[in-house]
């Protein structure tokens, strides 16, 4: 669950960045301070858009940050910088961002579920739009905890 991804210890809010490498190296350093990844994999983030491009920017405002799982992922994992000011990637529809996901998965399949509920809630408008506005990472995580009793709740029924 996203819940279990998304933590005190891996979100920040407000965040200030003055373009998307040091977007990419904050929301590294939270999956390494977390113990989830060594430092080469925020090199990896990093290179994936230098080589491809902007297209990790998936959704307008929203970047998806991440590297190949042998370049030091430890663990599935995930951090969520909401930026106080959009920075541009490069996108040419869905810049500026203000959210950045970064996710790791340990092989090519571990991490599909994760990503499949970040599609799901950020597909969510409402949900979406009080990511976007958050001004607490308490904010946060209560979007993201509602999402997965909710999606939880959806699975037994």
């Amino acid at each position: 669950m996203l819940a279990d991804l998304l933590t005190e210890r891996t979100v920040r809010v407000g965040v200030e960045a003055n373009d998307w490498q040091e977007v990419v190296d904050i929301a590294g350093r939270l999956l390494l301070d977390d113990g989830s990844i060594e430092p080469s994999y925020i090199d990896a983030m990093r290179e994936v858009i230098q080589s491809l491009g902007p297209y990790v920017v998936i959704a307008p405002g929203v970047a998806l940050l991440h590297g190949r799982p042998q370049h030091g992922v430890k663990r599935i994992c995930m951090s969520l910088v909401v930026l106080k000011t959009p920075v541009k990637f490069g996108h040419p529809e869905n810049d500026p961002v203000t959210l950045a996901f970064a996710l790791g998965g340990v092989d090519e399949r571990s991490h599909l579920d994760a990503l499949a509920q970040l599609a799901t809630l950020l597909s969510d408008e409402e949900a979406a739009s009080r990511l976007h506005s958050a001004r607490s990472v308490e904010e946060v995580l209560e979007v993201v905890r509602a999402f997965d009793h909710a999606a939880g709740a959806d699975i037994t029924t």
